[in-house]
């Protein structure tokens, strides 16, 4: 039996795995739950799957799940980020999963890793920031990090048993989102409501967002480079709208291996949790016949333009990309909250990118400076923004 510490348990990501280890109980055991402020929804999942540690953003919550949890409980109670990090490094672990929303979950990854747990990745922030020094030291502890995200587990799944030497490219496929074929003065236009409703998928309000702006494949794209390791410049992007063909490896010969299957994320969950096994899925399978014709056309850089800089902090790298991260993070909220545009977010980006210097071969106390210095950066042109 495979023991779990799932960080983010609360999230879409978490609730999609524990309906995976609840459904196989012969195969999985919780060990550690980590998550933010919903201790309502943390104490049904105690309840059910019995952790040892649960961990909750501060001391408040801690306290509140504590009074829920009642004087007998058997699953001690942390928070802040000694709690994340303890749960991240549980002792009874085998594997972490990494599923916190944003440039939180960076730390609690690398205490996984330098724990010497494997890591069942989510949280592409983790790559985004710190790629170099996250897949470094996971080679010094000996530490799998196999990916969650449904377009970067089929690019993992279409290496399976092939030569990495041969590959020539990858394509990560996108939905394009709500507004794939919205004008510009449309996009002005959007608010929070209509941005939050994707065409396929369920997700948290942060990635969904980012999925309207395509800022999520930009992410997804330096997460690639660092996954797989392969030059940004071998990696495209294509929008299917269907969102079946979840990405595809282009080998030397001409030859493309893509993955297909219904848009649900308890697939790649299933498969990275397993793996190298498959567990058997007792929901109706995908018929190809039903979804009939599929369809690719590349994303227009004009419209969204947040991929371009995903792109540009990418080549440039350094401590780019993770100001671009917590600039974007920054923007999403105010965005959310009703202070900025839809249009307005890549802007606070793009800004922020504009005025930052360049750390080349950043340390993690580096990158750590640098998204604290762009938070408070895009703060200010938020600020600005609705005087």
């Amino acid at each position: 039996m495979k023991k779990i510490s799932l960080l983010g348990s609360t999230g879409s990501i978490g609730v999609s795995t524990l309906d995976v280890v609840g459904s196989n109980p012969d195969e999985f055991a919780v060990t550690a739950l980590a998550a933010g402020r919903n201790v309502t929804l943390l104490k049904k999942q105690i309840d059910r799957f019995r952790p040892a540690l649960a961990a909750v953003a501060d001391e408040d919550h801690a306290r509140q799940l504590r009074n829920l949890l009642g004087p007998h409980s058997a699953t001690a109670v942390l928070s802040g980020g000694e709690g994340y990090r303890e749960a991240a490094a549980s002792a009874g672990a085998d594997l972490v999963v990494s599923a916190m929303v944003g440039a939180a979950g960076l730390l609690p990854t690398l205490d996984a890793i330098e724990a010497g747990r494997d890591i069942a990745l989510a949280n592409k922030e983790t790559l985004v920031m710190a790629g170099g020094i996250v897949l470094r030291k996971a080679r010094e502890k000996g530490v799998n990090i196999i990916p969650i995200d449904s377009e970067h587990s089929a690019v993992f799944q279409c290496l399976q048993g092939h030569r990495r030497e041969d590959v020539r490219r990858i394509i990560l496929t996108a939905s394009g989102g709500p507004f794939r074929d919205a004008s510009r003065d449309e996009l002005r236009a959007v608010t929070p409501a209509r941005a939050l409703q994707h065409p396929n998928w369920s997700m948290g309000s942060k990635v969904t967002i980012d999925s309207a702006t395509m800022m999520n494949k930009g992410l997804e794209v330096i997460e690639a480079r660092w996954l797989f390791g392969i030059s940004v410049d071998a990696i495209d992007v294509l929008i299917h709208p269907q969102s079946i063909v979840h990405s595809l490896v282009e080998y030397t010969d001409g030859a493309l291996i893509a993955q297909l299957g219904a848009p649900d994320m308890r697939i790649p969950i299933a498969y990275a949790l397993s793996f190298p096994r498959r567990l058997p899925r007792a929901e109706p399978l995908l018929d190809l016949s039903r979804v009939g014709a599929l369809g690719f056309f590349k994303p227009d850089a004009e419209r969204f333009p947040s991929l371009k800089l995903a792109y540009d902090a990418a080549r440039r790298g350094g401590t780019l990309p993770a100001v671009m991260n917590a600039a974007n993070e920054c923007a999403v909220t105010a965005f959310i909250d009703g202070k900025i545009g839809f249009t307005d977010i890549c802007r606070v980006s793009e800004l922020v990118l504009d005025r930052h210097c360049v750390r080349e071969e950043p340390e993690i106390g580096d990158i750590l400076a640098a998204d604290r210095w762009a938070r408070e950066e895009a703060e200010q042109m938020i600020k600005g923004m609705r005087n």
